[in-house]
């Protein structure tokens, strides 16, 4: 836990500061409030990523310090993070980045990883047998993996606390698992990146003092596939499904909205809109603030989306914990929460919300 706890103060202090100095600097503010995806009406520091890499930086540094055996796998997985936080930190400051670029930034940053941390998707698991997976399809597939869940935690980081809780749950499951198979570097660099998160969370949760920005959903994403690879890889007895049905929701959520924008809407699939399913959860669910744009009430409905979303997320994240080594249930359970996440986002669609999730508002 010491890592988390330095990762945390050193993200809290940071945070804050930036917080302070981004106020001074207009390229840092997020100000466009029309949007499809907005859901603020003041202007937010978008360059929370930027603490939460210092923080962890900070902590890797701390720990290689008091565990030398650390260092080389230590400094190849933060220079390879870098790469994708560089093109998400800058799209925050420029606004010029575009997402094919980021996407490509993030697959070079798993290609490196994928030579320098030998963190290559070598087998599928299934319930009596495992296929291998020879280099001309482990290098696509785990690059590919890693920057598709890099790009899927910023697609789910709409709301205030939405990407920020749902990524420290599976980072502490990481741990959980790698803890369980004593691998310590795992072990030790989700707590680090779980606790920069926590310490961001706390001012950006719930009346949303900075943002996450690109740079930060990018940095946090990368590390998250690519520790959720390295254990699975450095660890046989951890089924491939673990990862899979682990990092499941903003994994399916970013092929579903590819399918929606592609198929039904007969649109780009890099193309942003206002119907991923936080976003509906936002505009048809949590309906008991009063006002659509009035700032109070929009900060309240805002905040109270993401609970929504955290407790969802859980359906995938616990049982991923508990049954980290059984490909079978973890099989079963990656299918029930596809199942699931359809037959949620077509009765909200179809205004058919399940009554439990409806809270009318007080008069």
């Amino acid at each position: 836990m010491f890592s988390f706890l330095v990762s945390f103060i050193a993200s809290a202090l940071l945070t804050l500061l930036v917080i302070k100095e981004a106020k001074l600097h207009g390229p840092a503010l997020d100000s466009d409030f029309g949007g499809v995806q907005k859901n603020h009406v003041h202007s937010v520091a978008r360059i929370g990523g930027l603490s939460i890499f210092f923080a962890v930086a900070i902590a890797a540094c701390i720990s290689i310090w008091r565990v030398p055996a650390m260092t080389s796998w230590m400094v190849s997985l933060m220079a390879c993070a870098f790469i994708a936080f560089a093109g998400g930190i800058v799209e925050d400051y420029t606004g010029k980045v575009s997402a094919m670029r980021r996407l490509l930034l993030t697959m070079a940053a798993a290609l490196l990883a994928y030579f320098l941390l030998d963190a290559r998707l070598d087998r599928i698991d299934w319930p009596f047998s495992v296929w291998p997976l020879y280099i001309w399809l482990a290098l696509p597939i785990s690059v590919l993996a890693v920057a598709g869940i890099a790009n899927a935690i910023n697609i789910i980081d709409g709301f205030n606390g939405l990407a920020s809780v749902v990524t420290i749950c599976m980072l502490l499951s990481l741990g959980y698992v790698a803890l369980q198979v004593n691998d310590m570097f795992v072990l030790v660099a989700a707590l680090m990146v779980a606790g920069a998160t926590a310490g961001f969370l706390i001012w950006n949760y719930p009346v949303g003092l900075i943002f996450l920005g690109d740079g930060g959903a990018y940095f946090i994403g990368f590390m998250l596939g690519e520790l959720a690879l390295l254990l699975v890889v450095r660890n046989p007895q951890v089924s491939t499904w673990y990862a899979a049905l682990l990092l499941i929701y903003p994994a399916f959520e970013t092929l579903f909205s590819a399918y929606r924008r592609m198929f039904v809407r007969g649109k780009s699939p890099t193309m942003p809109d206002g119907i991923h399913l936080h976003s509906l959860i936002f505009r048809r669910i949590v309906q008991w603030a009063v006002g659509r744009k009035e700032g109070r009430a929009l900060l309240r409905r805002n905040s109270l989306t993401s609970p929504y979303l955290w407790m969802f997320s859980l359906m995938a994240v616990i049982p991923a914990t508990m049954f980290w080594r059984h490909t079978w249930v973890l099989m079963i359970f990656c299918l029930l929460f596809m199942t699931s996440y359809i037959w949620l986002y077509v009765r909200i669609v179809r205004f058919r919300a399940p009554r439990w999730m409806i809270r009318h508002k007080k008069h």
